[in-house]
Formats: structure tokens, C-alpha cells, sequence
């Protein structure tokens, strides 16, 4: 069952990418356009304010960019910086643990975001595109390398 597991692994990862980033542009467009339920008041944060409408626009352009597979690991990095800067600034000085101060959202999606920087977009990404190797070949050639025997 393993072998079998070890080849849907990059579908598998492409598949939490799409959910996490479809999810987190979501947050984006509820907070700039006032959809899907709007902001925390149900409407839209006004333009240019700090640092509501900048996270707005991190979370719908790099929800975006994930969920598409492009650019993956530094729109990652960007949103995962993005939500740890939201939960040390907003949510840290209410409690101590996520749990207790609103800041769940906010710490597992910085968490979520650092994963795909070193995991990479997985299969169906657009920055296959623009390279020469695809994530799951290279995941491949890497074990095979691996497993070479070196002549001495």
C-alpha cells in the first residue's frame, strides 16, 4: 500500500493547496468586497486602512496564487508571514493560547503556509509551466538518486 500512497502523494498535496488556498482568498474577498458574508460587521474594510485591508489583499492574491499552483512557495511565505503578524499583533494580547484569544484561523494558517514553502505546490500547479521538471518527476529523480550505488 505504501508504493501506492507514495504516487498519489504530489495529487494529494495539490489537493490540500487548491482547498487552503481557495479557503484563504475566501477570507480576502469577504474582507475587500463584502461577499460571502463580508468582513467581521458584514461589510467590506475600507480601502487603504491598517492593517485590515493589506491582510485582505495578501489573503485574496495569495490565496489565489496558491490555489493555482503559481508562484506557490513565495505566496506562501508572504501569507504565512501575513498570519503571524496578525495573530502576534491582534490576537496574542487577549490569552495566551489560540484557543482562548480567536487567533486559531490565524495560527494554522501561518502554520499551513510554512508547510507548502518547503513541501512545494505538489502535481497541478501552474509554475510547471515554467519549468523544466514537474514537482512529482522531481520527487522521483531525487529517490533515485538516493538509491544509486556509488562506485568507489
Amino acid at each position: 500500500m505504501t508504493p501506492h500512497l507514495h504516487r498519489a502523494q504530489p495529487y494529494a498535496l495539490a489537493l490540500f493547496r487548491i482547498v487552503v488556498g481557495l479557503l484563504f482568498a475566501c477570507h480576502g474577498a469577504a474582507s475587500i468586497f463584502g461577499v460571502l458574508g463580508g468582513a467581521r460587521d458584514g461589510g467590506s474594510i475600507p480601502a487603504g486602512t491598517w492593517p485590515g485591508w493589506y491582510a485582505a489583499v495578501i489573503q485574496l492574491i495569495g490565496g489565489a496564487l496558491v490555489a493555482l499552483g503559481l508562484g506557490t512557495r513565495l505566496a506562501a511565505l508572504i501569507s504565512s508571514g501575513s498570519m503571524a503578524y496578525a495573530y502576534f499583533t491582534v490576537h496574542q494580547s487577549h490569552a495566551l493560547f489560540p484557543l482562548q484569544n480567536g487567533g486559531e484561523p490565524s495560527a494554522i494558517y501561518c502554520w499551513v503556509f510554512l508547510l507548502l514553502v518547503f513541501t512545494g505546490p505538489g502535481a497541478l500547479a501552474l509554475d510547471g509551466l515554467f519549468t523544466d521538471r514537474a514537482p512529482d518527476r522531481q520527487d522521483r529523480d531525487h529517490t533515485a538518486e538516493q538509491n544509486t550505488p556509488v562506485a568507489v
